[in-house]
């Protein structure tokens, strides 16, 4: 079970409940024992109540709740919580890497225009690391694992290719749009993006 508490599992929202970030049952719990938080009972599909700490521990886990023992006894581990005194949606930037590279490229191949499987693209720097190129966005593009494997140690103008555009840093975006529910949490649904 302390495994649980480990996963990103709980999402927070502003106090505007707007969906900002996802943190781990063990980080909620702290939001929630200090006052800068209080948990979301969600209730079916249009119920929806804010309880602070002193009630949560005493909420009933229900079939289907994720729960966790303590000392006080057994405590249900919210899904939502919402931030007491945090109103702004943050901004952030993809991270420089496969999944970001992924998604500003929108799963495209640079060099065909392909729409690609996961399994059918990987990374290629434009200019190679062995010729001095730099692992960054500007360098780095999403290609067909045919293609760069055609390409090889080269430039892309050597191997008979051209990029469809010049690659560049991507937008920081509201910190909601980046959030994924890789754990599949219904109660979620309601304030992410889809």
């Amino acid at each position: 079970m302390s495994a649980l508490l480990h996963q990103t599992t709980v999402l927070v929202l502003n106090r505007h409940w707007q969906a900002i970030h996802a943190k781990t049952p063990a980080d909620a719990f702290c939001m929630m024992a200090s006052g800068a938080a209080t948990g979301l009972d969600v209730q079916g599909d249009d119920s929806l109540f804010p309880v602070k700490w002193d009630e949560w521990l005493k909420l009933p886990v229900r079939e289907g709740d994720q729960s966790v023992n303590t000392p006080r006894g057994i405590v249900r581990v919210p899904t939502v919580i919402v931030a007491a005194n945090f109103a702004k949606v943050p901004l952030r930037r993809p991270r420089l890497g496969a999944r970001g590279i992924w998604e500003r490229d929108g799963g495209v191949c640079q060099y065909t225009g392909r729409k690609l499987a996961p399994h059918e693209g990987n990374i290629d720097h434009i200019v190679p690391r062995s010729r001095g190129g730099a692992t960054s966005w500007e360098n780095c593009v999403l290609s067909h694992r045919d293609v760069n494997s055609r390409k090889g140690a080269r430039l892309p103008q050597e191997a008979g290719l051209r990029l469809l555009k010049v690659p560049q840093p991507p937008k920081a975006m509201p910190a909601t749009l980046m959030i994924r529910n890789t754990h599949g949490i219904r109660d979620w649904a309601r304030f992410l993006v889809s």
